[in-house]
């Protein structure tokens, strides 16, 4: 199953190795077989590891390009990875381990957010890309792998569950009534609410940008939608 959670200050404040390692440990249950951090001054990744297609530590997360420009906080499963990395080898990438979360990282390192069109998977992805100062978050299509985000302040805080984002000290388990009604009404969500006030879930086959110097992160995107269009032959009656 595997968890993710992450820190971006936004005012450059380091983050506190003290507070990820909480934030990661609140989501212990999701990935018992290693936990990993990164920090980068005001950026930090934190990951839950739960090993299934490498189980050798080639597969410790968060992971790095070879270069140090993007670092990598992965939950899910591509089930295309293999295909994909024949296509990253020939364009002259080499990798060090087994896993798809290696190829899904240089998938981003080589196309960017078209990389995201050739997944075939679930997942919830945090990279952090130290060139641009920029952090990347996204979902699968279908939004089978959660990823929940707030901001406090000037903390950007993310995570595979909300438990992660209330371990930290400045986020508050306050209500969204708003959201309450929502839910009592249609027994569900069909907004991107969650019945914490200021808590959302990044919407499925959407990705989320947020740099360094700007107080909100830029509009979500959608990368994916269900299409629905009638048929072209008409069919009978019976049919």
């Amino acid at each position: 199953m595997c968890g993710i959670a992450g820190i971006f200050n936004l005012n450059s404040e380091p983050v506190s190795p003290v507070i990820l390692r909480r934030m990661t440990d609140s989501i212990a249950h999701r990935g018992p077989d290693g936990e990993g951090f990164f920090i980068d001054a005001f950026v930090g990744l934190g990951h839950r590891r739960l090993a299934i297609i490498d189980l050798s530590p080639a597969g410790h997360q968060p992971m790095m390009t070879p270069d140090g420009q993007f670092i990598i906080s992965y939950n899910g499963e591509l089930y295309n990875f293999q295909e994909l990395r024949l296509e990253l080898e020939a364009c002259g990438h080499h990798f060090h381990s087994r896993t798809d979360t290696e190829v899904l990282l240089h998938a981003y390192a080589e196309w960017g957010t078209q990389a995201l069109e050739r997944f075939n998977g679930m997942f919830a992805v945090a990279i952090w890309d130290r060139s641009r100062q920029e952090l990347f978050l996204a979902r699968d299509r279908y939004g089978i792998k959660p990823l929940y985000y707030t901001q406090v302040g000037h903390s950007f805080l993310f995570g595979s569950e909300v438990k992660a984002l209330l371990a930290h000290p400045a986020c508050s388990a306050a209500l969204d009534k708003e959201a309450l009604v929502e839910y009592f009404t249609f027994q569900n969500f069909f907004t991107d609410r969650t019945l914490f006030a200021g808590v959302r879930l990044l919407p499925p086959g959407s990705y989320l940008r947020l740099s360094l110097g700007k107080s909100q992160p830029a509009p979500i995107c959608r990368y994916w939608d269900y299409e629905f269009a009638e048929p072209e032959t008409v069919h009978d009656e019976r049919e």
